[in-house]
């Protein structure tokens, strides 16, 4: 992984979910939980329906509540508002990826297809919330959701990105195919899924970031 690769970014981007801590951790599955309790609940489906389409609605429209919006007009901040209702302490501080973040030279920022509160509430648990310059969720992004092309340019301009100096961090392929096609430098963090759109893969993020910023070794007398 050469360090030139990302000698010329000074903006940061970062997902949330399965990217800043691991899929092991339990906090996204009391997300599923409670998102299948309100599909159960609004669409009168028993729990195995609503698994099924929670999992669908996801893969075809990029986040259950897109594909609740589109198919049947909920109101996001209902849905979000009770959905992630869940519990951060399963987060714990990691100092090691704080120090890695920290190192990097310019800005970094999260971007999440959560809401913001959300993100704040998750990064404070991991120990995280003052390495970041901003948060960014759904909300900031009009409730388009990631992979959307819509919802880059809009969470970008807002944070005013210099996007050919920036690079972007993400657990799911498909949300990196639009920051490649804006110039971002794209990180997949997790099992390794080649795709043209995906620059660099890392299934530990820590020691990557620790790469990036790490001294060159000294030049021998």
């Amino acid at each position: 992984m050469p360090k030139k690769d990302f000698s010329h970014v000074r903006d940061w981007v970062f997902d949330l979910d399965h990217t800043l801590y691991p899929a092991s951790s339990q906090l996204f599955s009391q997300l599923d939980v409670k998102m299948e309790a309100f599909l159960m609940r609004e669409l009168k489906l028993p729990q195995p329906e609503a698994a099924k389409l929670r999992y669908s609605y996801w893969q075809n429209h990029g986040t259950t509540l897109a594909g609740l919006m589109h198919h049947h007009g909920t109101d996001p901040h209902v849905y979000l508002a009770e959905v992630q209702q869940i519990d951060f302490s399963v987060l714990s501080p990691n100092p090691a990826l704080r120090s890695a973040i920290a190192a990097l030279p310019g800005r970094k920022i999260v971007f999440t297809n959560g809401s913001r509160s959300y993100a704040q509430k998750a990064t404070e648990a991991l120990g995280l919330s003052d390495v970041f310059e901003a948060h960014f969720g759904i909300d900031d992004a009009d409730f388009v959701c990631k992979p959307a092309e819509q919802a880059f340019n809009t969470v970008f301009t807002k944070a005013k990105l210099s996007r050919h100096e920036a690079a972007m961090f993400e657990d799911d392929p498909r949300n990196l195919a639009v920051p490649h096609k804006l110039g971002l430098k794209t990180v997949l963090v997790g099992p390794k899924k080649p795709a043209p759109h995906i620059h660099h893969h890392t299934d530990n993020l820590t020691a990557f970031l620790q790469r990036l910023v790490e001294a060159p070794d000294a030049n021998p007398m």
